[in-house]
């Protein structure tokens, strides 16, 4: 697997033949399109990829509970049109919703005051009603005020009042504001209530009638992301008079399709290598069964055109780091047995079974650490077992799981920084990645002499040629006069500063060797509580010890699951990225039609 290489296209075409080149080049689907027209300026006019509004009421229509019959087929059957009437539906109800619920609000806000009938202002003089919600410790405040006012209704908390005034009273009348109750009496607004939930029960029909088309729905999506696709491409082409025009990044190995394509529309075509300033999108080249690392390594992060493909190596590192997290070879087999489960299910697509494979893998690196370490289900191997054999490492060797961890973490972040040189080669800052390396080693070889009383002069030397490297190359300043040897000099001496984080990142991976034992240790635990209730109560404490093994373990088995995704992408994401692939990519997304789905 690698970063494919791209090359600029630029296509230049009669506006005639602008939609036909446009869907010929969706067909070939291996083109990375390239605004060289501004966006709309209104917001709403601008077409945005994928379909939308078509998942959108493909959901509203899939939430009914009970769909009717399907249609199967339909020649006058118009996805648009389907889409427009059912969002149209979508709005009405919602509308209507929102009414019954500011009805049924307003219901519950004047009924304390009882179903009035409001007078015309001319019988009030020109007055009108003014409705108060009084707590009962401000009832004198009623007292004080120079307008004509009543109680209506009074209850265990509350006066409800009503003033008399042409105009609002204003906030300070009362030391509450006053209730919004409306013009209409309560019986009219429960009629209207009812009306509005009729008409939603109308709506809702409507509705669970538009579901016959689902299967007709789901099969024409394909359709609506590809028009969709194409709008959004459309807005990007530039016209000028009679001509359109196209640019886009298109890996070398479809040119010549583009430029077969591109003759037969009558259009020109303009190739270009990627020049220093641009900034093409990164295509990861892979075969499909091998879609789960690709997804694995861009879940976090792209990356850049000029790095280097971390497929292999994130997925590699994953499996073994979720391995030392989990630590135990039972846990293992319950990962392997809950696969094999879902083996035909997880078969259905190329990448599906992609990812049923790395399962395997993952299972399998858990078995095997777990029986190097010794445990099953937090239970160790009876001695002069075949299984105590091949025991070889403890967990309970703190100092040498320590050393374990920081050995894998030394030796990724070597590797990373590797990887990054060999991508940058012919660059400085290779050279800065190899003092990276030189420092990484130079500092572990310093501890391993400290630790064991030995010379610290080999460990010493590769340290300082590493800060030597790191100092004369991380800059990439261009010298254009003398003092810029300086600036040089000073930047190198900067980026010393990563010396505490490449420290930081090293001991991050001893979260290895603690997840795992915390794992082990659990689980243990649990075991020992287990066999301690079955002791000390015959007969039930059986069925209690069961019931705590079951639990427990799934429990740990739930935290360990966890802390193994958790734990082991983050020292890749973070860590391992870090220092491999300091820079971020663009995705590279092909202006293709969609498959048509059965």
């Amino acid at each position: 697997m690698s970063v494919a290489r791209l090359k600029k296209l630029s296509l230049v075409g009669p506006a005639a033949q602008k939609g036909d080149t446009l869907e010929a080049l969706q067909a070939l689907g291996c083109m990375h399109v390239l605004p060289l027209a501004p966006p709309p300026a209104e917001p709403e006019k601008i077409s945005e990829r994928g379909a939308r509004n078509a998942y959108k009421a493909l959901r509203f229509l899939t939430d009914v509970p009970e769909p009717r019959r399907q249609i199967q087929r339909d020649p006058a059957f118009e996805m648009d049109q389907l889409v427009r009437d059912v969002l149209d539906l979508m709005q009405r109800i919602r509308d209507m919703t929102d009414r019954r619920d500011f009805l049924a609000d307003r219901i519950a806000q004047v009924r304390p005051w009882g179903d009035l009938d409001f007078p015309p202002t001319d019988v009030l003089a020109g007055n009108r009603l003014w409705f108060y919600q009084l707590p009962l410790k401000h009832r004198d405040a009623l007292s004080g005020i120079n307008l004509p006012w009543a109680i209506l209704q009074e209850d265990h908390r509350y006066i409800y009042a009503v003033l008399i005034a042409p105009d609002d009273p204003g906030d300070d009348i009362l030391p509450v504001p006053r209730t919004h109750t409306g013009s209409l009496p309560i019986h009219e607004l429960e009629a209207q209530l009812e009306e509005a939930e009729i008409a939603i029960e109308a709506l809702e029909a409507e509705r669970v009638a538009q579901t016959r088309y689902l299967t007709l729905m789901r099969r024409n999506l394909s359709s609506a992301e590809s028009a969709a696709e194409l709008a959004h491409a459309t807005q990007k082409v530039r016209d000028a008079e009679a001509m359109f025009a196209l640019q886009g990044w298109v890996p070398e190995d479809r040119i010549e399709a583009v430029l077969d394509m591109a003759k037969s529309k009558d259009a020109a075509v303009l190739i270009e290598e990627p020049g220093p300033d641009d900034n093409p999108p990164t295509l990861l080249e892979q075969p499909e069964d091998r879609s789960a690392a690709v997804d694995l390594a861009l879940f976090y992060q792209v990356p850049g055109y000029k790095d280097w493909d971390p497929s292999i190596i994130v997925a590699a590192s994953f499996a073994f780091f979720f391995a030392m997290i989990v630590a135990d070879a039972g846990y293992g087999a319950v990962i392997l047995l809950g696969l094999l489960a879902f083996w035909k299910r997880m078969g259905k697509t190329p990448s599906e079974r992609s990812w049923r494979r790395y399962g395997v893998i993952i299972s399998g690196a858990t078995i095997i650490y777990g029986v190097l370490v010794g445990s099953y289900f937090g239970a160790s191997p009876a001695e002069g077992t075949v299984w105590a054999k091949l025991k070889i490492l403890d967990l309970n060797n703190f100092g040498a799981m320590m050393m374990i961890s920081i050995v894998v973490g030394v030796l990724h972040l070597v590797l990373a920084n590797a990887l990054a040189a060999r991508a940058a080669w012919g660059q400085r800052r290779a050279v800065a990645n190899l003092g990276w390396i030189g420092a990484l080693i130079g500092g572990f070889i310093l501890w391993l002499s400290y630790m064991k009383d030995g010379s610290m002069l080999p460990g010493s030397g590769v340290l300082a040629a590493g800060v030597l490297a790191i100092v004369l190359f991380s800059s990439e300043r261009v010298v254009r006069k003398p003092i810029d040897w300086l600036w040089r000099l000073i930047d190198g001496l900067q980026s010393l500063a990563g010396a505490m984080g490449a420290f930081g990142d090293v001991l991050s991976y001893m979260r290895l060797f603690a997840l795992g034992l915390a794992s082990a240790s659990l689980a243990i635990t649990f075991n020992d509580l287990a066999v301690s209730v079955m002791q000390a109560m015959k007969g039930p404490g059986i069925l209690f010890g069961l019931l705590i093994l079951i639990v427990g373990h799934i429990l740990n088995f739930a935290l360990a699951m966890m802390s193994g995704v958790v734990h082991g992408l983050r020292l890749n994401y973070i860590e391992f990225f870090k220092w491999g692939l300091p820079d971020e990519g663009i995705v590279f997304r092909p202006f293709a039609r969609k498959e048509v789905q059965e």
